[in-house]
């Protein structure tokens, strides 16, 4: 597949794909069928049909056949969609994931869809609308003590980053948990912080609610596998972009790896010492792995894996100036990496086929957007609290665009905002972003050495 192949040049937004070499060898899972429920680095079966159609959050055997028309009246029908126009390539025909989503990331037009309103568990993907609900709430800097009750309620078998309790971790530590290594211990942790699961659930389910993302129903906070959680190749496609707003979204999600804090421990003369352990993105399409290599301008976004959602994944990625995003849920051909291998394709295709498309839909902007979000607020409404927060682009009033400095974290890699060139704001005398049904993003980050 020539895509998949390294290229001499690298993409604007990720070098060569001989910079991302390593020798992490990641964290090994349990094999017993709870292990499996939440694991977010192997593939799992297809799941079973075995749940029949319901009116709100449950998913269905085969794709009902009137679907929400968030977008568009097309997405909202059955089947792969797509306008093909003069000299438009062909999608690729050994797709076999049971939804999917091409869409131009800054105009917000869908360029191609399969299922794309179909209610289906979503794995751990779903972290990306618990990190855009989340991430402004609490600086990078803030500390937290874990407690026992922080931890509790996490489900087993479930995907964990390593935290501990009774130590102390950094909102950056954890978010760095979070996307890496999908985290359920981290999620919780942050839950916990964030007033509880319940309310961090509560929160979740109106942030969906905002977006228009109504095919979204949160049950867990993590994506782990119960009844009636369910969301859509669409509403996870508005989930990322939603995400890539926020500077520090881009960042944790472009992350390759990363050092943990580990256990504190006590040597022979009573010196107490914390160490820390190398962490790697779960992210095949952003590291490479066992002949696949990394995609050629890729920037995140989030996989997934459970035994109900079998493999899902979202991808953002630039190629001349286009910025792609996809959504791939459940390939039902049970090869290694196949979610990775059809998004690939896809995104292949869309970098093709675009200026050759009529969209079948679009990207629905936040409500607030809709009709201008005030000065100071972010796209739900509120004051941004941590970080860089939402850039140019999010309804934030905000007269600057995200500074295009470098991070220094514990990647080892530095940090380089590149501006995307053009967008469709206007800037009114008065400070307020008047934005119609686009929203593009302010900029995306690159990974170097």
């Amino acid at each position: 597949m020539p895509a998949m192949k390294k290229t001499a040049k690298p993409s604007l937004l990720v070098t060569s794909a001989t910079l991302l070499s390593f020798s992490l060898a990641l964290t090994a899972t349990a094999a017993s069928p709870a292990a499996a429920a939440a694991r977010d680095d192997k593939p799992s079966p297809s799941p079973s049909a075995t749940s029949s159609a319901s009116p709100s959050g449950s998913p269905t055997a085969t794709p009902p056949p009137g679907m929400s028309k968030v977008g568009g009246a097309q997405l909202g029908l059955a089947g792969t969609r797509v306008n093909l126009g003069t000299g438009a390539p062909v999608l690729p025909k050994d797709l076999s994931a049971r939804s999917w989503i091409v869409a131009d990331a800054e105009s917000g037009d869908v360029l191609a869809a399969h299922n794309a309103h179909w209610r289906l568990p979503p794995a751990s993907t779903l972290k990306m609308l618990f990190a855009d609900t989340l991430l402004d709430k609490f600086p990078k800097t803030q500390t937290h003590k874990v407690v026992p009750s922080d931890l509790a309620g996490i489900g087993a078998g479930s995907s964990m980053v390593g935290v501990k309790e009774d130590e102390t971790y950094t909102v950056h530590d954890l978010w760095l948990g979070v996307f890496l290594r999908s985290g359920n211990d981290a999620v919780h942790v942050l839950s916990a912080m964030n007033g509880g699961v319940d309310r961090t659930v509560a929160d979740m389910n109106a942030r969906a609610e905002e977006l228009q993302a109504l095919d979204t129903n949160v049950v867990t906070p993590d994506g782990y596998d119960e009844k009636r959680q369910v969301s859509s190749a669409y509403d996870l496609t508005l989930f990322a972009r939603s995400g890539l707003q926020n500077a520090d979204f881009r960042e944790y999600c472009s992350t390759v790896r990363a050092k943990f804090p580990g256990e504190t421990r006590k040597n022979k003369k009573g010196k107490t010492t914390r160490g820390t352990f190398e962490i790697q993105n779960t992210n095949r399409l952003l590291t490479g792995d066992y002949g696949l290599d990394a995609y050629p301008g890729v920037a995140g976004v989030k996989n997934g894996n459970t035994t109900n959602a079998g493999a899902t994944f979202t991808g953002v990625a630039e190629r001349d100036g286009k910025v792609l995003l996809v959504t791939v849920m459940n390939p039902e051909k049970q090869e290694h990496d196949q979610v990775y291998k059809e998004t690939a394709k896809l995104l292949d295709w869309g970098f093709k086929a675009s200026g050759k498309v009529s969209p079948v839909g679009e990207l629905v902007a936040p409500k607030s957007a809709d009709t201008g979000a005030q000065p100071g607020a972010d796209a739900s409404g509120e004051a941004g609290g941590s970080g860089e927060g939402r850039g140019a682009g999010d309804g934030s009033g905000s007269a600057k665009p995200v500074a295009a400095s470098a991070h220094a974290d514990g990647s080892n890699g530095a940090w380089t905002a590149l501006a995307i060139a053009g967008g469709v704001l206007v800037l009114l005398a008065a400070g307020v972003f008047v934005i119609n049904r686009r929203w593009p993003l302010p900029e995306l980050m690159r990974r170097r050495r």
